[in-house]
């Protein structure tokens, strides 16, 4: 059995990238989101704050 890992690029929905991973053969099985933080300097004081998230699918091929 064959894994691969889809991220779903920026721009694209999650439908379509599903769709792309339907197209290649595979079917999804597990989803993960991972957080993107960034640094932000206020009064001197640095803080981090969440400015986003990947998405990531992983999935196995599909065999007849």
């Amino acid at each position: 059995m064959k894994k691969k890992r889809f991220t779903v690029a920026e721009g694209e929905t999650i439908a379509a990238c599903l769709q792309r991973m339907k197209q290649e053969g595979y079917r999804p099985i597990r989803r993960v989101e991972q957080p993107i933080f960034r640094e932000v300097e206020t009064n001197g004081e640095t803080t981090v704050e969440p400015c986003g998230r990947i998405i990531e699918f992983e999935a196995v091929r599909d065999e007849p």
